[in-house]
C-alpha cells in the first residue's frame, strides 16, 4: 500500500524526503521530461526516457520483448529517474521504485505546453533521441492518425482517472506517491527535495 499521498504543502516531509528510484508519470505534454531531468540532476542519478527506450530509428516501435528488456536493464541500477507511463511495464518499473510522482496539470495547461513543445520541436527539427533520426514534423504531429494531439485528446481524462485510482491503490508497498498540480508545485518540490 502507498504509505500515503504527499502534497507540496507537506514542506516538512519534502525537506526530509530522500528519493532514489523514481517514476514520473503524467499525460503527454505535462512536462515529464523537463521535470525528470531536473530531478535527476538534483539527486545526481541517471535520467531515463521511456520514449527513448521504445522508439527505434525512423519511428519504428520496439517489440514488447525488446522494450521490456530495455526497461529491465534501465532500472537495474542503484538509483534513477524514469520518465514515462507505458502501463505494460508497471510490474518491472515499480518492482523496486520508491517514489511515483504524478504531474497532474490542468487540461488547458497541459494542452498549451504540448502545443508549444511540438511547434518548437517541429521548427527546430531537433533530433529527439540521439542516433534515431526521429524528429517532430508538422504532418506527423498535426495531421496523422498517430498525432500526439489525438493521443492527448483520447488519453487525458482516462489517465487522470487511472492515476487517481493508483493514488488510492493498495497494490504497492512502501511507495511514496506525490501529486504535483502545477509548475509552481513542481519547482517547489525540486527546490526542497533532499539531494
Amino acid at each position: 500500500m502507498f504509505n500515503r499521498a504527499l502534497f507540496p504543502n507537506d514542506s516538512v516531509v519534502f525537506d526530509m524526503l530522500v528519493v532514489q528510484k523514481v517514476n514520473v508519470i503524467g499525460t503527454t505534454g505535462s512536462g515529464k521530461s523537463t521535470f525528470s531531468e531536473l530531478l535527476a540532476n538534483k539527486i545526481d542519478c541517471p535520467y531515463i526516457q521511456m520514449d527513448q527506450l521504445f522508439w527505434k530509428p525512423d519511428w519504428v516501435e520496439s517489440t514488447d520483448d525488446e522494450f521490456i528488456s530495455k526497461v529491465k536493464n534501465a532500472v537495474s541500477g542503484r538509483s534513477w529517474v524514469l520518465d514515462g507511463n507505458y502501463s505494460r511495464t508497471n510490474d518491472i518499473k515499480w518492482e523496486n521504485v520508491d517514489t511515483i510522482i504524478w504531474l497532474d496539470y490542468s487540461y488547458t495547461r497541459t494542452l498549451l505546453q504540448l502545443f508549444m513543445r511540438t511547434v518548437t520541436r517541429t521548427l527546430s527539427k531537433q533530433e529527439l533521441w540521439p542516433g534515431t533520426g526521429n524528429k517532430e514534423s508538422f504532418g506527423r504531429s498535426f495531421m496523422s492518425r498517430t498525432s500526439i494531439f489525438l493521443w492527448f485528446f483520447k488519453s487525458y481524462k482516462n489517465n487522470r482517472m487511472r492515476y487517481l485510482k493508483l493514488m488510492d491503490s493498495s497494490g504497492l508497498k512502501d511507495v511514496k506517491f506525490i501529486r504535483l498540480r502545477n509548475p509552481k508545485e513542481a519547482d517547489q518540490f525540486i527546490d526542497r527535495i533532499n539531494a
